[in-house]
C-alpha cells in the first residue's frame, strides 16, 4: 500500500503545504524594495520617492493597512501611486486611512482598472492562455459585461482632497524644496482608457526633472513614453507575476510586457531612445485569488540620483 499510494499521497502533502504557505504567510509578508536610479541632472540633489501599487485592499485586512501607514516613516520626498487601489466596493474608507500618513507628504496618482471595477472570480488558468493567444484585459479580449462598479469617485475625491495630482491622461508637476518635478500620467491600458495624444510631446520645457506614470506597463504606453524622451517610467499591474517559479521567475505579466521585466528596474528601448522602467509588485492580490508564492507583496523606495 505505501508503496502505491505514498507518492501521490507526498505530492498532496508538498502542495497543500505551499497553498498553506502561499495564502496565509507569503501574501502577508510585507517588504520594501530598494532602488537607485541615475535620472536627474547633473548638480540636482537626490530625490526619494515611494511607489505604492495594486493594494487590492479588501474590508478587514488590517496587517494590510498597519504596514502601509508605517511608509510614512521613510520620509520620502514624494509620493506615487500607480493604481489598483481597490478589491472590495466597501474599501475606500479603509484605503484612505492606510494611506492617510502618506497623503501628508507631495503624491500622485493614477487607477487601475480594478478602481474603476470589482473583480471577478475567473480561473488563473486563463492568463496562461490569454498569453498564448496575445489578449489582455480588454486589449483583444471582448468587453466586460455585468462588471461591478467601485465607487472611485469617492477615492479620488480623496486624494484630491489631500493635495494629490491627479494624473489621469493629463500632465502636472509637485514642487520640492524649489525643484518642479514634471509628471505625466495615463489611464489603464489594460481596459483601453489611455489617451497618449492628449499628453503627447515629451517633458515640460521649464521642468527640473519628469517622469511618466502608468498602471499597467503596456508597450505601445512604454514606447510612448520613451520615444518622448521619459528618463523614467513607473508601473504597476503586473504583480511580480503572483505565482512565480523559484530559480526561474514569473510565468506572465496580465500584459504584453516579457517576464524579465515583470519587477524591479529595466530599461526600455525604442529607435535609439532609452528609459528607465520601474515595474512594482505590489502589495495585494485580487480578493478572489489571495495568493503569492516566490513573489513577496511590496512597496518600493527609489532614490533618484543624478546621471555618471
Amino acid at each position: 500500500m505505501r508503496a502505491r499510494y505514498g507518492v501521490p499521497l507526498g505530492i498532496t502533502a508538498v502542495g497543500a503545504a505551499g497553498l498553506l504557505y502561499s495564502v496565509g504567510f507569503e501574501t502577508r509578508s510585507f517588504r520594501l524594495r530598494r532602488v537607485t536610479v541615475p535620472v536627474l541632472p547633473k548638480g540636482m540633489r537626490p530625490l526619494r520617492v515611494l511607489q505604492v501599487s495594486d493594494i487590492h485592499m479588501v474590508s478587514g485586512q488590517r496587517k494590510k493597512q498597519r504596514w502601509l501607514r508605517s511608509l510614512a516613516g521613510l520620509r520620502p520626498d514624494f509620493v506615487i501611486n500607480t493604481g489598483d487601489n481597490l478589491s472590495d466596493p466597501e474599501g475606500v474608507p479603509e484605503v484612505l486611512d492606510a494611506l492617510g500618513p502618506l497623503m501628508e507628504f507631495p503624491g500622485a496618482y493614477v487607477f487601475g482598472s480594478n478602481d474603476y471595477y470589482g473583480p471577478k472570480l475567473r480561473n488563473p488558468a486563463r492568463y496562461l492562455f490569454e498569453k498564448a493567444q496575445g489578449r489582455h484585459g480588454l486589449n483583444g479580449n471582448r468587453p466586460a459585461v455585468s462588471a461591478i462598479h467601485n465607487p472611485w469617485e469617492d477615492l479620488r475625491d480623496g486624494f484630491d482632497g489631500a493635495g494629490w495630482v491627479n494624473l489621469t491622461n493629463t500632465r502636472g508637476a509637485l514642487k520640492i524644496e524649489g525643484m518642479e518635478i514634471g509628471l505625466t500620467g495615463l489611464d489603464d491600458p489594460h481596459i483601453k482608457r489611455d489617451r497618449y495624444g492628449r499628453v503627447a510631446g515629451g517633458p515640460e520645457t521649464g521642468a527640473d526633472f519628469s517622469l511618466g506614470v502608468v498602471h499597467a506597463p503596456y508597450l505601445r504606453v512604454l514606447d510612448a513614453f520613451t520615444g518622448d524622451d521619459y528618463p523614467l517610467i513607473l508601473a504597476g499591474h503586473t504583480h511580480g507575476g503572483q505565482l512565480c517559479i523559484p530559480f526561474y521567475g514569473a510565468l506572465v505579466t496580465n500584459c504584453d510586457l516579457d517576464t524579465d521585466r515583470v519587477k524591479g528596474l529595466s530599461r526600455h528601448r525604442v529607435d535609439g531612445r532609452t528609459s528607465y522602467l520601474h515595474v512594482s509588485a505590489g502589495c495585494g492580490t485580487n480578493r478572489y485569488t489571495p495568493v503569492r508564492f516566490a513573489c513577496p507583496p511590496e512597496a518600493s523606495l527609489l532614490t533618484l540620483t543624478p546621471t555618471p
